[in-house]
């Protein structure tokens, strides 16, 4: 953890030592009463945690907000469902790199039931932000959905430039894109482990979206991702 976040309301309350940041602070970092640690309260100020008390059964803290982080990049990121494990990775590694939001559609070709798994009804999707947001040192976490359709998606984004990753329709790689003259926010579009089917180039097209590809290698979804906003991120400085 480069950055140990709380929600709104945790910084007055006792911290049990069974949590995960407990453990952190006096395991990892073995901390004592005085030491400091960088905090931020999520989707807010970043700033400076005392540790004031370390008892048997929680950790006491004293906090002092400091400046509010930056926007998060205005990129939207849409996804074909993939398995749990992947989607996993995709938030975690997606919230370090830096986008506005994270959208996972149901595609032709994907199982539906991977909308149903525990990582949704759990609330773990959340917790896989916020690991992501603490490893970047931001407390700014991406909206996220899942089980929605691609022209759904496509339609309600606002972004001006949409780009969508396909192998074998694309005829350039994502390293030659540029960002256009005036243009806002960007959408990048990757497929699941079977890539996208006939419907969703349709979609894509029909949603304007321009393809490209990130060579002729076959990625793992979560690899793709990291890779795409990578060179995305760097195209528009």
């Amino acid at each position: 953890m480069n950055l140990v976040l709380f929600e709104p309301g945790e910084l007055d309350a006792p911290l049990p030592r069974g949590d995960v940041r407990a453990r952190h602070i006096v395991e990892v970092l073995r901390l004592g009463v005085g030491a400091t640690i960088e905090a931020g309260v999520i989707d807010g100020v970043v700033g400076v945690a005392t540790l004031t008390e370390v008892g048997a059964a929680a950790l006491r803290l004293s906090f002092e907000p400091g400046a509010e982080p930056p926007p998060l990049p205005d990129i939207t990121l849409v996804v074909g469902l993939p398995r749990p494990p992947s989607a996993r990775d995709v938030l975690r590694d997606a919230t370090t790199l830096g986008v506005r939001a994270i959208h996972f559609v149901t595609p032709q070709l994907g199982d539906p039931n991977y909308a149903t798994s525990s990582l949704w009804k759990t609330g773990e999707w959340r917790r896989q932000l916020i690991q992501g947001a603490g490893q970047a040192r931001c407390t700014r976490l991406p909206a996220v959905t899942w089980g929605r359709r691609l022209a759904t998606v496509l339609a309600e984004s606002p972004a001006t430039e949409r780009l969508a990753l396909h192998n074998d329709e694309a005829a350039a790689p994502l390293s030659r894109w540029r960002r256009a003259d005036g243009g806002s926010g960007v959408l990048v579009a990757i497929g699941p482990e079977r890539g996208w089917g006939p419907r969703d180039l349709v979609a894509l097209s029909e949603g304007g979206c321009s393809l490209w590809h990130l060579g002729r290698r076959v990625l793992r979804v979560e690899l793709a991702v990291a890779a795409a906003l990578t060179l995305v991120g760097a195209a528009r400085g």
